[in-house]
């Protein structure tokens, strides 16, 4: 499955409805969230060790965020990808 991920504060109960294996794509405000230094990176940083965490580069940049500042082991696609994930995850789950 794949989780589109939109709104900024992210929620824990978003977090916790999402599975092992399951692919997680920050978009717009939400890419906060995947900022090393956010109140979430620890509980990001173990969903690392069995999902996939993404963050859409045109939303990284709108804000002024470098991918340096990321967590180790999220991410950087594009429009392009984003299309990919969609064609390659048929359910979808959209929070914000």
């Amino acid at each position: 499955m794949l989780h589109i991920i939109a709104k900024s504060p992210v929620e824990l109960v978003m977090l916790d409805r999402i599975d092992s294996g399951d692919t997680v794509l920050f978009i717009r405000s939400a890419v906060l969230a995947v900022l090393s230094g956010n109140i979430l990176r620890e509980r990001l940083n173990s969903m690392l060790i069995q999902n996939q965490l993404f963050a859409l580069s045109p939303d990284l940049a709108a804000r002024g965020i470098l991918p340096e500042e990321l967590l180790d082991g999220v991410g950087i696609i594009d429009y392009a990808d984003f299309v990919e994930l969609t064609i390659k995850h048929p359910i979808i789950q959209s929070w914000g």
